[in-house]
């Protein structure tokens, strides 16, 4: 049985979607969890429905990094160091070319990778100087190659691959574990927005077992569902050509409306 007795745990974008029955889930298995979102009255309806002395809330935008780690200070100063770190706060939308606004793709790369950056940077200092801890990054199997529509998020989350990947090696000697999370599509109110087919959909307890599952056993890198895991590394593999033409394909087959379309 998986348990994180004991253990302090943050964790962005608390207010909604994973994120939310992360904070959950984490509650019931025993830790202690510092929740971050921006959305002061979701935080609000967690801590109401979850009425936990152990669960300690806090408002603040991942892209505003002073913000940020002032909360982190407050949090820690009520719960104890972090553990545990979960990167999740992130945000999709359309950034098809044919209507390029180049502020819509700031935009997702502040909140996607910034903000994972910038929650590291409020962690990380502590978690170095004792010598232990644990980074867990969401990232997205749309971080394997660029996808139509999906152009700042796919880059967003491909530089959060980069970041884990930089990270777990430079940490490693101060005993601190890095996880890369990828899942597919998961049901979520970010994806309720979405008007494109969206294969392999997960709920979003089974996505979060499954979550939990990587976290308590500390692993480097996982990808899920299996099978869309599979065929987005195939994508990657063959040559640009016949990876374009095979996503050219589908995407003109189902061509969703641009405005309605957000990320994973």
């Amino acid at each position: 049985m998986i348990a994180f007795s004991g253990q302090v745990i943050l964790v962005t974008g608390a207010g909604s979607g994973i994120g939310r029955r992360l904070t959950q889930r984490f509650l019931e298995l025993g830790a202690s969890v510092g929740a971050i979102d921006r959305d002061s009255t979701s935080l609000a309806a967690l801590q109401s429905q979850c009425n936990s002395p152990n669960l300690a809330v806090a408002t603040a935008d991942v892209a505003d990094a002073p913000r940020l780690a002032d909360v982190v200070r407050s949090l820690e100063e009520r719960l104890g160091p972090t553990d545990r770190l979960v990167a999740n706060a992130g945000i999709g939308m359309a950034t098809g070319f044919w209507q390029f606004n180049p502020d819509d793709f700031a935009s997702v790369i502040r909140v996607n990778l910034l903000g994972v950056v910038h929650s590291i940077a409020a962690v990380l200092p502590g978690m170095m100087a004792r010598r232990r801890g644990h980074v867990i990054g969401l990232s997205s199997l749309a971080s394997y190659r660029g996808l139509p529509l999906m152009s700042a998020y796919c880059a967003s989350k491909s530089g959060v691959n980069a970041v884990l990947e930089s990270l777990a090696v430079e940490v490693a000697p101060y005993q601190i574990r890095v996880t890369t999370l990828c899942p597919g599509w998961i049901r979520t109110p970010l994806t309720e927005k979405v008007a494109m087919s969206m294969p392999g959909l997960m709920d979003v307890n089974d996505a979060t077992e499954t979550i939990l599952q990587a976290i308590a056993q500390q692993r480097r890198h996982v990808a899920f569902p299996r099978r869309s895991a599979w065929v987005v590394r195939l994508l990657r593999w063959l040559p640009p050509a016949w990876s374009d033409h095979l996503i050219a394909r589908r995407f003109h087959r189902n061509r969703p409306d641009p405005a309605a379309v957000a990320g994973t």
